[in-house]
């Protein structure tokens, strides 16, 4: 009796049955794996023709469809709700109810509005980012092909059942967990499991669990991943969401969402303002009776109109369209935004935890070196374009060496000694595509590079047997029929393939392999592993014409007596603009991360040629490591350079868990079922669109398009803009509030003897109309120059600062209001006022000629207000006007508006304002370049502080 079987009678002795549906499923895929492929048919109930038609339907509504469920979320409803009840939407309701109350119903219907029209665009944007991103699952493959009543048919992969008979060949996607039962030559990518993007070997053997974990069992099939070679059958015991797929899936979703960092600064905002502006307002009502004399129904409504002046209400409209115009541009960057306030978090990003292959690489194996005995030579082009040259490295010389015989017949055996193919673009694909193992497609595109035809070569020399890679042997070996006999071509790792070689080629001639030879083979390999290249080693026999033996032998009564050839070495080259983006994050002060499947040699060597890893003592941690590590040892660890090779996925989510209790904003990407629960914790999880998973994607904030890191960094890049755009924005508004509330203040501390210079109803013209469109205007400005050379925002700042308000209030302010004071003075002035003299009081043309004159100077200041705060370092005389047009439109709407206040008569009886001539616009066009000035100087003393910085840090290695 086998093992496996006692196992089988442990549980059926708890009461448990044959039946599938008795065993959990932990219990279930111990019994798949260890289980003969008798047991397996007969505790699925089918039979390896297949279920019949009739039993296919019952299980299907026994099981359900074979999909992945989606937790159930917040209703549409509930979702578009939401977008009108957040903190800062109550504000705005309550402001418009308080408009109501002081009798001004124009104001509470406009404030009502601006919220009504943020809230449907808010919720739209975020709508369409869902819906695109559900587009992206209609291009995983949908079909499979099974047995049913004994026959090979292809259904819909929705429709599988435990006890289907699986079909399986090179190229697959495979939809469900299957135990395998036959096999030939199978090889399955489980990257999107494991995150180890080689193909693992599959055979039919019942194994025994040991230490392996479920990714690791060769008899296991798993939904998700893709067959890179070979064919085979399975039976499916387990579908949907019983699947491992399904089983990361649920996981992920069951992970709780977490408020972005600018949700929670919104949250900060929100409450900021509301104490700031109800304290103003208490304040004023109590001047207003004490100092003013007011009655309590004046002073009352004064103190709300004064509420609501300090009540931003464009500041939720600015933001959502700053985040939606940050979206667009970063889909045009190929970065897909699924949440629109995770476009500010990437630009909070302190630390990036990134995948290698695929991210930081191509993805595709390409040669870059030869070493034959005694030539050498350099490879050039990348991917599986068969596109490059071989050359001969002769000291600092290079010669082309097209007709070199030996180089030849090491690309002939090793493309001979070979599974994968190339696909050339078709009308299906534009690029160069590849099907099987990519290191065999690195071989046959070098293969043609050096003038191989491999067509002609498989032809002439047909294969006849093939003793398939095993881990054992570590190679793999064909026999192929020539002219004269038979011949045997091998590949494998170097030591092993060395070790069955007693000969070896040069230029031609066969001379028996010494051990200096042997040592000059190693130290050759030795060389091209420290550059973190994968290597390969080439060799051949020759079998007599007479002998057939080998029919029936042995690998190791083939593999013996070869001639060695050369050594291939290649790499998954990074992508070019790799470099430059990683140096882009250490100048703007974030750190990066690797985390790969891959040895820890070659992670060390890409990590150091794209500049990751720059010092001598970084460390390499591996997945056994980590495992030994506790929290305070790992959290020590990721305080300085590190990287984290031979991990599996499931490790990223306690690598991001630790950075994030440590006060960093992380970014992390992934593209497995595995990557998902990371994805779902970090602070930005982004998912890889190409190769991505769709449990990957549905966790994820942001999808890159192209799988390209250097993405990562323009998205970052606009985030940042984001943030500095709210910020100016906020700047903007707040600035005016200052010469808003200066004239009460002289009217309250002179007793009425200087009549109130602005009235409520221009205070809220300024608010609700002159100041929108501008400030809208500075929501979608670009990132600024030297955006990525300044570090990350501190989370521990709040974007309503005490600086923010000594610089807005104190500096900006103080200017405007002095500025637009003038004006107010400059009226009464030309028609004959002088200090000491009494002022026309409320109710004259001159007051209201006057006061007309304090609105069009907060206005036009505005106009340099708005100029300046495009950028927070750039004078304004480097920034052309014309790349922002929507700031450009503002200015224009805010001098018609403030224009047909003035002449319109109408308007002029609510608003209270009179005329005004053509000298006393010329006058007001001097203050903007007041502000512009003081603005300039303010600027300079800014960057010179931002060079200290600069040079600060140069000294210290924080950046280059």
């Amino acid at each position: 009796m086998l093992k496996e079987n006692l196992y089988l009678k442990q549980l059926k002795s708890k009461g448990k049955t044959d039946s599938i549906h008795q065993y959990s499923s932990d219990e279930l895929i111990t019994i798949m794996s260890e289980s003969v492929d008798s047991e397996v048919i007969s505790i699925l109930e089918t039979r390896k023709g297949g279920l019949t038609s009739e039993e296919a339907r019952n299980r299907l509504e026994r099981y359900g469809l074979n999909t992945i469920s989606k937790e159930k979320g917040k209703s549409i409803w509930l979702r578009f709700l939401a977008n009108f009840t957040h903190v800062m939407a109550i504000l705005l309701w309550i402001a418009g109810i308080v408009g109501f109350i002081a009798k001004m119903p124009e104001l509470g219907i406009a404030i009502w509005l601006v919220n009504i029209i943020n809230g449907l665009f808010s919720f739209w944007q975020e709508f369409r980012a869902e819906k695109a991103t559900e587009a992206l699952k209609n291009l995983l493959p949908s079909y499979a092909r099974v047995m049913r009543n004994g026959e090979s048919i292809r259904i819909l992969a929705d429709e599988l059942v435990p006890g289907d008979i699986l079909l399986v060949e090179e190229g697959d996607r495979l939809s469900a967990d299957a135990r395998l039962f036959q096999e030939n030559e199978l090889r399955v990518n489980q990257s999107t499991l494991s995150g180890e993007s080689n193909p693992v070997r599959k055979t039919c053997d019942p194994v025994q669990r040991a230490s392996l974990t479920n990714t690791e069992l060769p008899n296991i099939l798993y939904a998700g991943t893709m067959v890179s070679a070979g064919t085979g059958r399975a039976v499916v015991y387990a579908t949907g969401m019983n699947t491992e797929f399904g089983k990361i899936a649920h996981l992920t979703q069951t992970v709780g969402d977490e408020l972005s960092p600018l949700q929670k600064e919104m949250k900060r905002v929100t409450k900021s303002v509301s104490v700031l502006a109800i304290g103003i307002g208490i304040v004023f009502f109590i001047l207003g009776i004490f100092l003013a004399g007011v009655d309590l129904l004046e002073s009352f409504i004064f103190a709300m109109g004064m509420i609501v002046a300090f009540i931003p209400e464009g500041l939720l409209p600015t933001v959502t369209l700053s985040l939606a115009m940050g979206v667009q541009r970063m889909a045009k960057k190929n970065a897909l935004i699924k949440k629109l306030s995770a476009v500010e978090t990437l630009g909070c990003t302190t630390v990036i935890c990134t995948d290698k292959t695929g991210t930081l690489t191509q993805n595709e194996m390409t040669v870059t070196g030869i070493w034959l005995p005694d030539h050498r030579y350099a490879v050039t082009g990348v991917g599986y374009m068969p596109k490059g040259e071989i050359k001969e490295l002769t000291g600092n010389s290079q010669k082309q060496i097209s007709e070199e015989e030996d180089l030849k017949n090491v690309l002939r055996m090793a493309s001979l000694c070979n599974n994968a193919r190339l696909i050339s673009p078709n009308e299906e694909i534009s690029n160069w595509s590849i099907v099987g193992d990519p290191t065999e497609a690195a071989i046959l595109v070098v293969a043609q590079k050096g003038g191989i035809d491999l067509d002609r070569e498989n032809e002439i020399t047909p294969r006849l047997r093939e003793l398939p890679f095993d881990s054992h042997r570590k190679r793999m070996s064909t026999i192929h029929q020539t002219n004269d006999g038979f011949s045997i071509a091998v590949k494998g790792a170097p030591k092993e393939v060395l070790e069955l070689c007693t000969h070896v080629r040069i230029n031609g001639q066969e001379f028996i392999l010494d051990d200096s030879r042997r040592s000059q083979m190693m130290a050759a390999n030795d060389d091209y592993a420290r550059n973190g290249l994968r290597v390969l080693a080439v060799a051949c026999r020759k079998l007599p014409a007479t002998d057939s033996d080998w029919k029936d032998q042995t690998p190791e009564e083939i593999e013996k007596d070869l001639t060695f050839l050369g050594l291939i070495a290649m790499m998954d080259p990074p992508r070019p603009e790799v470099a430059e983006a990683i140096q882009q994050c250490h100048t703007a002060g974030v750190r990066i991360i690797m985390i790969t499947g891959d040895y820890g040699l070659t992670a060390e060597s890409i990590a150091r040629r794209i500049g990751i890893v720059r010092s001598n003592d970084a460390r390499v941690i591996t997945g056994l490591d980590l495992d030994e590590l506790d929290e305070s040892a790992l959290k020590e660890s990721l305080l300085h350079e590190v990287i984290f090779a031979r991990v599996a996925p499931e490790h990223k989510l306690r690598v991001v868990t630790a950075l994030k209790e440590m006060g960093e904003i992380v970014a992390v990407t992934g593209d497995g079922v595995n990557d998902a629960p990371a994805l779902k914790k970090a602070d930005i999880g982004i998912a890889m669109g190409l190769t991505g998973t769709d449990v990957a994607k549905e966790a994820a904030d942001m999808i890159l398009t192209d799988d390209n890191f250097a993405s990562i960094v323009h998205a970052i890049e606009e985030g940042r803009a984001v943030y500095s755009n709210i910020r100016k924005f906020a700047t903007y508004v707040v600035t005016s509030n200052m010469p808003e509330a200066v004239p009460f203040v002289l009217m309250l501390f002179s007793r009425g003897a200087i009549p109130l210079p602005l009235t409520i109803m221009q205070i809220l013209s300024i608010d609700l109309g002159t100041d929108m469109v501008p400030a809208m205007g500075l929501g979608t400005e670009k990132p600024e120059p030297g955006t990525m050379m300044r570090p990350p925002r501190s989370q521990n700042e709040p974007m309503l600062s005490s600086k923010f308000f000594a610089k807005a209030l104190l500096f900006y302010g103080i200017v405007q209001s002095v500025t637009s004071m003038a004006a107010f003075y400059f009226m009464y002035w030309q028609n004959g006022w002088r200090p000491g003299l009494p002022m026309a009081g409320e109710g004259t043309r001159l007051y209201q000629m006057a006061t007309t004159m304090t609105l069009a100077g907060v206005v036009t200041t505005q106009i340099g207000a708005v100029l300046c705060r495009r950028s927070e370092y750039t004078s304004i005389f480097k920034i052309k006007l014309s790349t922002n047009r929507l700031v450009l439109l503002g200015i224009g709407v805010e001098l018609l508006l403030v224009s047909l206040i003035m002449y319109v008569p109408f308007l002029q009886e609510i608003f209270g304002t009179a005329p005004i001539s053509i000298q006393d616009w010329l006058f007001l066009f001097i203050l903007p370049p007041v502000f512009i000035l003081f603005d300039e100087l303010d600027k300079i003393r800014l960057r010179k502080k931002e060079q200290n910085r600069r040079l600060k840090a140069q000294e210290k290695g924080e950046i280059a």
